[in-house]
């Protein structure tokens, strides 16, 4: 009797280790890389005359290639922000840079978990100190295992393990990360598991730096970039100098290079270990190219503003399992669409809070022609906030993790949230924009000298036509609908959504 029981057993643990198992494989690998800093035009596919991104052109020509994919925001933590929320950042307080994101929030780590993926975090955060008593590190985010830093990184990067205090790693930045990654890919692979790995490269932000031999491929840039000189941070005091254009833009360069190496390195080991064709991976950057880097951009404006050249990067998908045929999509997506989307590939009820993403899966089988509702963005007018009760006490919000760069006289990045109870008028300005369609607004100032200016960004990509006079009937349904979704920002912002 008891062997017959135990043989019973047996079979039935069989069955449900094999159910799992079979559930995991059938669940794809999902890996979201982003550059920092890394803007539309800064790859050779969108036509670069002087970059060499091999890997990336070889994801461009394979996969799904998002050709007009937009950063939720034009700098960097906000547009993080949403890649883990669907939403826009607005909505939970990280306005700018050395905002945190809100503990608070639902993130796609936290759904992928509780559906059975091992989740990992490498590189950038940006959204909160990494440390273990920040309630917004990588861990409370979701995430299992991370190796991170708050801000951006280097050769030689500090980074913290799992919160711990920071560590010093000798080597490339890029390279760091992806071999951290691998670890990790070889871990979940031995816990019969689907994993969900978040790559957020140090580079091509500045202070820059490179190798010698990726430093070698862009010496011989054309001469009058070191004509013109460009104020940035330098890599030896960590604060404000002037150098020639074409040096900086040869360290610029050459980090891009590292960083599609190091992707290059990934794809080889998911093909070692046989696990590439059912991997998503996906790259974007997270704002557009700043000052110091545009010199061949076809669009307007940069970093940190509200135009394409601000707000427009690079946004790649490669999953050969189901991407089979190559895409080149015009459709306009955004970085909070990545969460939906992730959420039905992994068959995950998307979250019931306000998204402002849309899922893109329909891109892939070519049903979807037109996106359902616009994309919005919005520099809110933040520095009401400042004399509002914080969200989350100061001393958790301290930084630890070491930068070349200064900010505020201290080589760490601190952050702030704020508590907004209140809703006024003065809370709906700042630069913002919709784009529908073929048609974008954009607004620019406040009262008097508020700005208007209409653009058909299909026809006219560098926003060089202001059409607003011709169709004012286009600008008052698009001011229109810009304030309904404002509200619905403002009232997210409140704290509304979080039950």
């Amino acid at each position: 009797m008891p062997s017959r029981f135990f043989a019973v057993i047996t079979f039935v643990l069989t069955l449900l280790l094999g159910s799992t198992a079979n559930c995991s494989e059938e669940l794809p690998n999902i890996i979201l890389l982003m550059g920092d800093d890394h803007g539309w035009d800064e790859t050779g596919y969108n036509g670069h005359p002087h970059l060499f991104t091999p890997i990336l052109d070889e994801m461009a020509a394979n996969g799904l290639r998002l050709d007009r994919f937009y950063a939720a925001h034009s700098s960097c933590s906000p547009t993080r922000g949403s890649v883990l929320t669907g939403r826009h950042p607005n909505r939970y307080g990280t306005f700018t840079p050395g905002r945190s994101f809100r503990p608070e929030e639902i993130t796609i780590a936290r759904l992928l978990k509780e559906k059975g993926y091992l989740c990992g975090h490498f590189g950038k955060w940006h959204l909160g100190p990494v440390k273990k008593s920040s309630p917004t590190n990588p861990g409370n985010a979701g995430f299992d295992e991370w190796l991170s830093h708050d801000n951006f990184f280097e050769l030689n990067p500090t980074l913290s393990r799992n919160g711990g205090d920071p560590q010093m790693i000798a080597g490339e930045g890029s390279e760091i990360i992806v071999a951290a990654a691998t670890k990790f890919i070889a871990k979940a692979k031995r816990q019969r598991k689907p994993f969900f790995v978040v790559l957020w490269y140090g580079s091509p932000h500045e202070p820059y730096s490179g190798l010698k031999h990726d430093l070698k491929l862009y010496a011989d840039l054309p001469a009058k970039y070191n004509a013109q000189t460009f104020r940035l941070t330098s890599n030896q005091t960590g604060r404000p100098t002037t150098r020639p254009l074409g040096d900086i833009l040869q360290e610029r360069y050459a980090e891009i290079t590292a960083m599609d190496r190091s992707i290059g390195t990934l794809r080889n080991y998911l093909t070692k270990k046989k696990v590439r064709d059912n991997t998503i991976l996906w790259y974007c950057g997270d704002n557009g190219t700043p000052g110091d880097g545009i010199v061949t951009s076809p669009l307007r404006g940069r970093k940190g503003q509200i135009y394409d050249g601000g707000l427009r990067v690079p946004g790649v998908i490669e999953w050969p399992a189901r991407i089979q045929t190559p895409i080149v999509s015009p459709f306009h997506s955004v970085t909070s669409d990545i969460l939906p989307t992730l959420c039905e590939i992994a068959g995950i009820p998307i979250p019931t809070v306000t998204l402002d993403g849309i899922s893109l899966t329909g891109l892939i089988d070519n049903p979807l022609k037109q996106r359902p509702t616009p994309i919005c963005f919005w520099q809110f007018n933040h520095r009401a906030d400042l004399q509002r009760e914080p969200w989350i006490e100061n001393d958790l919000q301290i930084g630890t993790t070491p930068l070349v760069k200064m900010m505020g006289d201290i080589y760490t990045r601190n952050f702030v949230n704020f508590k907004h109870a209140k809703i006024v008028p003065s809370d709906y300005t700042g630069n913002r924009a919709i784009l529908s369609s073929h048609y974008k607004l954009v607004i620019r100032g406040t009262g008097t000298d508020q700005t208007i200016e209409l653009f058909d960004i299909r026809q006219d990509s560098a926003e060089e036509h202001d059409i607003a006079e011709k169709y004012p009937e286009v600008v008052s349904n698009l001011r229109t609908t810009m304030k309904q979704w404002q509200d619905s920002v403002l009232n997210s912002l409140t704290g509304a959504d979080y039950k």
